[in-house]
């Protein structure tokens, strides 16, 4: 290590008083929300694998007729029993697993999922549905031995057309050295419940495989269990349909297909990598700007809890969504009990089938298990705390992610408050500041191309933001005559396919307790005579308060104008100043609906009609999607608008936000060769309303204030609470990165 002295101007945090202070243990507070460790996954795995009904056998089997694990996750207890642990210190509720089972190898397969035992020494499994509910077996998410027999049947297919697809492209699928194809794959899986058939688009091997279709794409339908069975069923080349590949190569050979040559494919100038190309201006032998810490970390990290500021939450990554907070407290009163990532889609337009069929519901693709490494001083600061993370997903033993979660605090280089204070005069009456400092916690879901970076941020002044920053490869196809309707040309033959993103987030309050009220605030025009001056006219704004009491009344379709305050407060708690105590949500999203109300793949993702929509919390109610809507969206287990269809009261009671926040993307040419993160961010803030008697970060020692000396104005008064010299360290650690992830 190698250390510096310098005045404050860099950007640091410093550690307080109380930060190397002994601390009772977090405990029972993030631990119910713990995910499962490894040994906990490992004994659910041999419980049920010594279970002779259930027939088990490894995931790794190359066979698709077997009964296997697919995942497995933790279970969170009821929303009732955690906060008689939280709030009263009761025994913990029993630690038990979610597994979902894959049954094959019957005359019936289903899928079937399973509430185990106590952890971390099980003794009873429960079959569990969804409201009576159970998926059909054709929507389970796909597995790795169902991709090694599609690409074995991809081989066989494609033998047929080595020499229609060597020239088009140059690359083959089958039988090739450093020019080889490989494929993605497209969801829905079909065009109605109970079918299992995608289309496949083939595309050149290479870094950034995304952006190189060849306009080749074929319909394969594995609905069967036998590989043998599987069949063909359409064919697209060079905007072209045949009904089987026999058809293409007999019209290809005769001379009745449009065939194409796409360039040659120059290795040297690949403008999918990330390898620098152009001139640039900036200095390449000096180091960029980084974040420190010249004391230590301010904030503290115990297993899945974390304090901050004030801030306390746990934290977990469901395999199955992704980062959820739970038991959120500022100075400890809870704000929230949870909030959490539901789901994500991406649904596309285009003129190729692949393109037409493209509707990404990204929890069928195990989203929370797509976050890998991240890189320290690129997706976090180097001074990051990282945490590794583990999965059960389609495999036999635990998966250890490493490295793919992080918390840190950073300046966000604008201060939180500030005011210069002039006399008119030439000088000042005084200056006061304070730093912005958040803390993060952050990860990351790569979902094919796509890569999601998830963001919670906790601010001094009470506000908490929920923001993803989207970017990664966009989605592409082969660029036809109608292409410009449907996106952008982006490279010769390449088009970026438009498309909208939204994400959904579960919000649960508890302002100051569980019995909350909802409020719509908004600006009407008053006419009235100047009381000072009779003969003219005052127009001015007044507020216009709505309040919500049934959850029809507090879904909001995307279409209409959405309320500009959005106010959830408790009834019965006041501040000092006789305002009811609450929080409001504010939106950063541009936001629209995907597809038309009802229509077909539409049903699968109901919250997606409304920005926000409030219910009344139940614990039957605690997700608004699954992982198998990617696959059946037409008969989804789990819909959104069951949930507001009996049309609750939702005055005085335990509520629910339910937020869904997007953008749309239009790619252009640069998003070669990637979308980059500015201007790709949205979100949302959950920000105090009157729920303090003033703004909590008074108390931050961060602040600096600055008055002139009563006798010179030459010399200043400075008044700050934290060391303005401060020491700096920067590790001359190389950069390292490993990126794998391994079973334990």
């Amino acid at each position: 290590m190698w250390c510096h002295f310098l005045i404050l101007l860099v950007a640091v945090s410093t550690a307080g008083a109380t930060c190397h202070q002994k601390r009772e243990p977090a405990g029972k507070r993030g631990s119910i929300f713990a995910d499962l460790t490894a040994d906990e996954m490992q004994a659910v795995r041999d419980f049920l694998m010594s279970k002779p009904r259930l027939r088990l056998s490894s995931a790794r089997r190359e066979t698709l007729k077997k009964n296997s694990i697919f995942l497995m996750e933790l279970h969170v207890p009821k929303k009732g029993d955690a906060l008689k642990t939280l709030d009263q210190g009761r025994t913990s509720p029993k630690r038990e697993a979610r597994v979902v089972v894959t049954f094959g190898d019957q005359l019936r397969p289903n899928i079937t999922e399973y509430i185990v035992g106590p952890l971390p020494k099980p003794t009873y499994y429960k079959h569990t549905t969804f409201a009576g509910k159970t998926p059909k077996f054709e929507s389970r998410p796909t597995s790795q031995t169902e991709y090694y027999h599609i690409t074995n049947k991809l081989q066989e297919i494609t033998k047929k057309v080595y020499r229609i697809l060597v020239e088009t492209s140059g690359f083959s699928f089958h039988n090739c050295t450093d020019r080889c194809l490989t494929f993605s794959d497209v969801a829905p899986r079909g065009l109605e419940s109970g079918e299992r058939r995608a289309w496949f688009v083939l595309q050149k091997f290479v870094e950034g495989y995304f952006i190189h279709p060849i306009g080749f794409e074929l319909l394969l339908n594995h609905k069967s269990l036998d590989p043998t069975e599987w069949e063909v069923e359409k064919v697209w080349y060079n905007d072209q349909y045949f009904d089987s590949v026999e058809e293409l190569v007999e019209k290809y050979e005769k001379g009745e297909v449009t065939k194409m040559t796409l360039p040659d494919h120059d290795d040297d100038d690949l403008y999918s990598t990330y390898i620098p190309r152009g001139e640039s201006s900036t200095r390449a032998n000096v180091q960029g700007p980084k974040l420190v810490q010249p004391q230590g970390p301010r904030y503290r990290v115990e297993g899945n809890f974390v304090e901050y500021a004030g801030w306390s939450f746990a934290f977990r990554v469901r395999s199955s969504a992704g980062l959820q907070l739970f038991d959120l407290r500022f100075n400890g009163e809870r704000v929230a009990y949870e909030i959490s990532l539901q789901e994500a889609v991406a649904f596309y337009s285009g003129s190729t089938p692949a393109a037409m069929q493209t509707k990404y519901i990204d929890g069928g693709w195990g989203m929370g298990t797509e976050a890998y490494e991240l890189a320290s001083g690129i997706d976090c600061p180097d001074i990051a705390t990282f945490v590794d993370l583990y999965h059960y997903y389609d495999t036999d033993r635990p998966v250890r992610y490493k490295n793919a979660l992080c918390i840190f605090e950073m300046t966000t280089g604008v201060p939180l408050r500030r005011h210069f204070n002039s006399n008119f005069k030439g000088g000042y009456n005084f200056y006061g500041g304070l730093e912005n400092n958040v803390l993060v916690i952050r990860t990351t879901s790569t979902v094919y191309n796509y890569d999601y970076i998830w963001d919670f941020l906790f601010y001094q002044n009470g506000v908490v933001e929920a923001k993803v920053s989207a970017t990664g490869y966009i989605h592409t196809t082969f660029f036809t005559s109608e292409g410009l309707n449907h996106g952008a040309r982006v490279h010769s033959y390449v088009l970026g396919n438009l498309h909208t993103h939204l994400v959904n987030y579960k919000v649960d309050l508890d302002i100051a307790g569980r019995d909350n009220s909802f409020e719509t605030i908004e600006l009407k025009y008053e006419n009235f005579t100047n009381p000072w001056s009779p003969r003219h006219s005052i127009v001015q704004s007044r507020l216009h308060r709505t309040q919500r009491t049934t959850e029809r009344e507090a879904a909001f379709p995307f279409g209409k104008r959405l309320p500009r305050y959005l106010h959830f407060y408790n009834p019965t708690k006041k501040n000092r100043w006789g305002h009811h105590r609450g929080y409001r949500i504010q939106f950063n999203s541009h936001a629209d609906s995907v597809l038309p109300r009802s229509w077909k793949e539409e049903v699968g993702i109901t919250w997606s009609r409304y920005p926000l929509a409030v219910t009344c919390q139940k614990d039957s109610e605690v997700m608004s999607s699954t992982i198998y809507t990617q696959n059946d969206p037409w008969e989804p287990v789990v819909s959104f608008e069951d949930y507001i269809s009996n049309n609750e009261n939702i005055d005085k009671t335990d509520l629910v936000a339910w937020v869904t926040v997007g953008f749309l993307h239009i790619p252009h040419s640069e998003d070669i060769p990637n979308t980059s993160t500015p201007g790709n961010s949205v979100g949302f803030f959950l920000r105090p309303f009157n729920f303090f008697n003033e703004d909590p970060s008074v108390a931050s020692r961060d602040t600096v204030i600055v008055r002139p000396h009563k006798d010179s104005f030459s010399k200043v008064d400075t008044d700050r609470w934290t060391p303005e010299l401060a020491g700096y360290c920067m590790s001359n650690k190389p950069f390292h990165y490993n990126g794998t992830y391994e079973e334990v």
